[in-house]
């Protein structure tokens, strides 16, 4: 609730500080001294539009705190965690005005936007006047405070649920419908793929190897002509092979009368002799190669560019090509699994749909008896009100499938029937301005478990009325304070009279023009103000005893001390 409020510089006030308490308070004074500015001043604070013009003649800047008390912030802080802000149980929300800049606000000292002020804000207070329109009124909000009226928050999440897991499968579905369209589309030409890579029956290294006989073939000619060169002089030259066994052989028997000291180079000559041996068996196939078919270098090379020709097609190298096969064979089987997996997609599409549907049925069903009840709850407050002719209806309305949502299948809003001759409508369209607040306090009486905001502020919540209609608008402003902190501003003695606390407001002249006070009242200089709201300028003590008769109502005994 709000706890205390501090305003400098702000039109007719220069330096006021107030404390509020829980309960109803009441605000009261004559016209023109002040009362609205007080409200201007808070608004400031949850995020109402600044203007320099606000600032008091001779200031440079304005300001204005307001201190908040919550028994639970976790909401608050969860938002302003986001900021790095963390809020204790009290807490404080801030706005300076200046002439030479924009406004800034602040919670907790720590600097903010002001969209963020006025999120905050909005949490903390909800400001009525007679021509304005408010979160209760705004049709968005009326779904949630019937939930919260009727307690539907089970209903709320198993319909939340089953929405969920039925968005999910239609998402599932529409992706694999849209994977199989894709895939269909390539199917002729992943077939293809996949015949040509396996036509080539790849071999593993198999390009390097072909590369190395290409290159081989194209120099067969000259490599040919040396090569018969090397045997010439091996076999009818210095015959290598036959020297090297001759050598092999001597050495060998010199070994044989040694104690192992040529050892060491018979082996030596014995591996030059195999080496010898494996150099010319190398040689004689490469020149069985060289000498084979003329059209082997044809089919080499037909072979070799066909491979890498395919490579380049695909834009992978040769290598990756078994791994381009076996990819492309998964997505052509994908395709079929795909197609026989959508049936069974589709029918988790309808299994949701029908476990949604069901749920949503469950909640409206629910919203339907908790609809009267509200009806009916809603006109028993009207009529004391001076409003027995208005019609209160909550209107359902089925929503098209494809705007059905996480809170079910129809949308809810409020409409009333002013006068028995015009037809029903929305309440800020069809309720004049007394009519309006009267029925947004009706509705709060009324809804006040389900709402959340915990200080409400009534601006002439009672313009237009009197007698038994101003105190039954007093008896449920009061009867809204159980639930929320209620501040009033009022005309109304009746009303006045069930504050908890009451302050007065007035305007008196100092050297720099009018100043705005206000001071909390007690006992006799409260039942003298009240005796002034109802009598005027001239109190008599006839008001005197009406007002003590008032107050008697709400506890007089307590005023009194």
């Amino acid at each position: 609730m709000l706890r205390t409020l501090s305003i400098r510089n702000i039109l007719l006030i220069e330096r006021l500080d107030l404390e509020f308490g829980s309960g109803l308070g009441a605000l009261t004074g004559e016209t023109g001294s002040g009362k609205s500015i007080l409200l201007d001043a808070l608004s400031l604070t949850i995020g109402a539009r600044a203007d320099n013009e606000l600032i008091r003649q001779g200031a440079d800047q304005s300001m204005v705190i307001a201190e908040f008390e919550l028994s639970d912030n976790t909401i608050i802080n969860g938002i302003l965690s986001e900021y790095g802000i963390k809020t204790e149980k009290n807490f404080f929300l801030r706005r300076v005005i200046s002439k030479d800049g924009p406004s800034r606000a602040f919670i907790d000292d720590q600097p903010v936007s002001v969209a963020l002020l006025r999120q905050i804000g909005g949490m903390l207070v909800e400001i009525h006047g007679q021509f304005e329109t408010h979160c209760l009124l705004d049709p968005a909000t009326h779904r949630g405070l019937v939930d919260s009226y009727g307690g539907h928050d089970d209903f709320l999440g198993s319909v939340s649920e089953s929405f969920r897991k039925w968005r999910a499968a239609i998402d599932d579905h529409e992706k694999a419908n849209k994977d199989i369209e894709k895939t269909a589309i390539e199917e002729e030409f992943l077939q293809h793929t996949i015949a040509e890579i396996q036509a080539l029956e790849l071999v593993p290294n198999e390009e390097q190897e072909l590369a190395k006989k290409r290159k081989l073939l194209m120099n067969s000619e000259k490599i040919a002509g040396t090569v018969q060169e090397i045997f010439s002089e091996i076999h009818h030259g210095t015959n290598i092979e036959s020297s090297l066994h001759k050598v092999v052989q001597k050495v060998s028997k010199i070994a044989d009368q040694t104690d192992g000291e040529f050892d060491d180079a018979l082996k030596s000559l014995e591996r030059a002799l195999l080496e010898t041996n494996e150099g010319i068996a190398e040689l004689e196939r490469l020149s069985a190669v060289i000498n084979l078919d003329p059209m082997e270098l044809e089919r080499v090379e037909e072979r070799l560019f066909r491979i890498r020709s395919l490579a380049r097609k695909h834009n992978v190298k040769v290598e990756e090509l078994p791994l381009l096969l076996a990819e492309v064979t998964e997505q052509l089987s994908m395709l079929t699994h795909n197609i026989d997996n959508l049936a069974n997609l589709l029918k988790k599409v309808e299994e949701s749909k029908t476990s949604y549907r069901a749920a949503a049925k469950k909640l409206s069903k629910a919203r339907g008896e908790v609809t009267g009840k509200l009806d009916k709850s809603v006109m028993v407050e009207l009529a004391p009100l001076k409003l027995d002719t208005v019609i209160f209806n909550t209107c359902v309305k089925k929503l098209d499938e494809n705007d059905w949502n996480e809170f079910g299948t129809e949308t809810l809003h409020f409409e009333v029937q002013t006068n028995p001759n015009t037809l029903s409508g929305p309440i800020q369209k069809v309720a004049s301005g007394g009519e309006l607040a009267r029925i947004t306090l009706a509705l709060k009486v009324v809804l006040a478990h389900a709402y959340a905001i915990p200080t409400i502020i009534f601006d002439e919540v009672d313009a237009g009325i009197g007698g038994a209609a101003a105190a039954a608008v007093g008896d449920r402003l009061s009867s809204l304070a159980e639930e929320a902190q209620v501040l009033v501003v009022t005309h109304s003695p009746q009303v006045a009279a069930r504050g908890d606390s009451h302050f007065y407001i007035s305007k008196s002249p100092d050297k720099t023009g009018n100043i705005t006070q206000v001071h909390e009242l007690y006992g006799d200089v409260r039942k003298e103000e009240i005796a002034r709201m109802l009598s005027g300028a001239k109190i008599t003590e006839e008001a005197r005893a009406a007002a003590e008769s008032l107050l008697n109502v709400n506890g007089w005994s307590e005023f009194a001390q």
